[in-house]
């Protein structure tokens, strides 16, 4: 069975419907952000500030082709996995891809609400988080929009989710 790769920027939903879904199709659930703090035993803060992005984008390409093809899978892929080293590619060419496109106003408020400032782009304090979202959801864009599908709004439900890509889940 195709896996199911959930794209979008962080705190777009892709954990909480990527866990909904899982449960749902009877596949398990992958978190690439987990995968990589698993295999570098550290937090994505520390990988950035240590080793820096482009190590990280590297991690982010090697941890996306280690995972099989088929293998019944639910994929949250980190907000800019899409967006480096032709993965945007892979994820089509390996899966159903599905954009979960909400407002950079309602990310803000999410990463707002989050209990912990773990996103190392996205600082709670920062005067300019609303721009700064809005220019990497700009910039970001025309990889999220190749997606096999896109689901628009700040209240993207599972039953949504469930409904848009149920047929092509089917063998």
């Amino acid at each position: 069975m195709k896996n199911v790769f959930l794209i979008g920027l962080p705190s777009s939903g892709k954990t909480t419907l990527g866990k909904q879904l899982a449960r749902h199709a009877r596949y398990r659930f992958v978190d690439t952000d987990t995968l990589i703090v698993k295999e570098e035993g550290m937090p994505i803060p520390d990988i950035f500030t240590r080793k820096g992005e482009p190590y990280f984008r590297e991690a982010e390409a090697r941890i996306l082709r280690a995972i099989r093809p088929d293998s019944k899978l639910v994929i949250a892929t980190g907000g800019g996995m899409p967006c480096f080293h032709d993965n945007m590619e892979y994820i089509k060419a390996n899966g159903i891809s599905v954009f979960l496109d909400v407002s950079p106003e309602q990310i803000v408020e999410r990463i707002l609400r989050h209990s912990t400032d773990d996103r190392p782009l996205y600082q709670k304090n920062d005067n300019q988080l609303l721009d700064n979202i809005r220019e990497r959801y700009q910039s970001r864009h025309g990889f999220y929009s190749q997606a096999d599908f896109t689901l628009q709004g700040d209240n993207i439900t599972i039953h949504q989710l469930i409904d848009t890509i149920q047929l092509a889940l089917v063998p």
